[in-house]
């Protein structure tokens, strides 16, 4: 069994990192090679850098920025956006990321998913599915940065990825993104409870309460924050923050 993670989640974003609310208005928060430098003198679990230009913008992945990236993280490091084959996969594997998160591809090109998980091993292929209320109130997979309604059941969806050899699957809510006001518990208790494939929760963390009710409510394997850890107080200043390992276990119920 993996143990609980805690994960940093930051957006890539015209080259900067940034932070959006319901995945729109991004604002600047700084450069990606400080803010991993800050995270590798808190030693953070493992950090996830999501690109959201490179799929909108039929761009392929930024390899120098990634591989920068990589040079500078000093622990597990997962990459998503705008990866569409197994050579580019590949190729980012060799820069020195151990997971690849794959998101509008799950759906435009399932097989992608069975082909990565048997040549590179189930645990280096991450799933990211995005999840939000559609005009009817029903929670639906979308894609795009939630442009576009795909239609497909979230629990359904998650049943074909595990088939497809996901080896962790990341929730991200929409609807919470950047809102820290907690996470979609109910939706992240139903898909843990109706798969194997170690379920990641993102979209909604604002304090460390968040994070044990989400761990203790939905069973969830890992959380990863966006806001918490680069916004301080109610006005949203700038400040990079992870908890203490104390803090951590002590959250996690290990003290």
């Amino acid at each position: 069994m993996l143990q609980k993670r805690i994960i940093p989640c930051l957006l890539l974003h015209k080259g900067g990192l940034y932070k959006t609310e319901r995945f729109k208005k991004p604002t600047y928060i700084g450069d990606p090679i400080n803010a991993i430098k800050i995270f590798n003198e808190k030693e953070v679990d493992e950090l996830m850098f999501l690109d959201i230009d490179a799929s909108v913008q039929n761009k392929e992945p930024n390899y120098k920025m990634i591989e920068d990236i990589a040079s500078e993280c000093f622990m597990p490091l997962c990459y998503g956006g705008g990866v569409k084959t197994v050579e580019q996969m590949k190729k980012i594997y060799s820069l020195g990321v151990e997971k690849i998160s794959i998101s509008c591809q799950s759906i435009l090109n399932p097989l992608l998913i069975k082909d990565a998980a048997s040549i590179f091993g189930n645990q280096s292929v991450i799933v990211t599915i995005d999840i939000k209320k559609d005009f009817w109130g029903k929670k639906k997979v979308f894609i795009n940065n939630g442009k576009k309604n795909t239609k497909l059941d979230p629990l359904e969806f998650v049943k074909q990825v595990e088939i497809l050899g996901a080896g962790e699957i990341v929730i991200n809510s929409c609807d919470n993104d950047g809102v820290m006001q907690g996470f979609d518990y109910e939706l992240l208790k139903e898909i843990k409870s109706n798969t194997k494939v170690p379920i990641i929760a993102l979209g909604g963390s604002g304090n460390l309460n968040h994070i044990k009710e989400v761990f203790e409510l939905a069973n969830v394997d890992a959380v990863a924050c966006g806001s918490m850890f680069v916004y301080q107080g109610a006005l949203k200043g700038v400040l990079i923050s992870y908890p203490s390992y104390e803090k951590i276990q002590e959250l996690l119920g290990n003290k």
